[in-house]
């Protein structure tokens, strides 16, 4: 039965989202999923932040992936290399600030504390439950209607839940999850991941 929930909750009915267009983008859904989250994981004993002690290791491989990445972008995409911070400074600045509290939080209790605790009789509490997350995680992606999004979401997906299952802190998934998202916006991928209202 919880399969089947599951599938229906983070296939059947974020596909149909996808399909229908919804008007305002996802913020306001997700914001909305993560009031009630929120009391759903409230009621179950699960730390809606965690500690911050798990954040070792965050950085230096997001340090690495941010050169990488730079140097991809400089390579194969070079005139909208930091397009975004270049040509709208308060529009990027506005995303450092908010995405991480709009967006990636509200995911985060979605894909990692809710889904891991929910799941977790259905995919266990490791790799299993991992990959669950990660191919949800990467389908809801498909919003954004390529590939590039999909795959570096899948990728993402599957840090994002070693690193919960590590550390057991949203708090440490959430600033590893901004760090990634403000880097794909300040570099210039942010076409990739974003969703016309």
């Amino acid at each position: 039965m919880r399969i089947a929930e599951y599938v229906l909750l983070f296939f059947g009915l974020v596909g149909l989202y996808i399909a229908v267009h919804v008007p305002g983008g996802p913020i306001p859904v997700l914001l909305v999923a993560a009031v009630a989250i929120v009391i759903y994981l409230r009621r179950h004993a699960v730390p809606l932040l965690g500690p911050v002690s798990g954040l070792r290791g965050v950085f230096g491989l997001w340090a690495l992936v941010s050169i990488l990445t730079v140097v991809a972008v400089a390579l194969f995409d070079r005139a909208n290399l930091f397009i975004l911070p270049r040509e709208n400074p308060g529009l990027w600045l506005l995303i450092c600030v908010f995405y991480p509290l709009a967006s990636v939080y509200p995911q985060e209790l979605l894909y990692r504390g809710f889904l891991q605790h929910r799941y977790a009789s259905v995919f266990g509490t490791g790799r299993g439950i991992a990959a669950a997350g990660a191919v949800a995680f990467g389908f809801a992606h498909l919003l954004f209607g390529n590939v590039i999004a999909v795959v570096a979401t899948v990728v993402g997906g599957w840090l994002f839940a070693r690193r919960y299952q590590k550390t057991g802190s949203l708090l440490v998934v959430s600033i590893e999850h901004a760090l990634y998202g403000i880097t794909i916006f300040t570099v210039g991928l942010g076409q990739y991941f974003y969703h016309g209202a």
